[in-house]
């Protein structure tokens, strides 16, 4: 359906004459470098979660850590 509405030229420069009409010239390039932002913010924040990440083994926590067993080790939750 979308794929349908860009695939002339045309028509994308409908949209894009659309678009600068209704948000007008001015405004256009900060809303562009807000998104850009927004987008580098979202990316370094998925970064930092995937880095984060436990082991594929350990049993997550309520506070979304590994569990650490009372004699340090990670993934069980009571010493052997």
């Amino acid at each position: 359906m979308i794929g349908d509405l860009f695939d002339s030229p045309w028509k994308i420069l409908i949209v894009a004459v659309v678009i600068i009409v209704l948000f007008g010239s001015k405004k256009l390039p900060h809303a562009a470098r807000s998104l850009g932002q927004s987008m580098r913010i979202l990316k370094a924040e998925v970064g930092s979660l995937h880095e984060a990440e436990p082991a594929a083994g350990a049993p997550i926590t309520a506070h979304g850590a590994a569990a650490e067993g009372s004699d340090g080790r990670k993934g069980h939750g009571e010493a052997a």
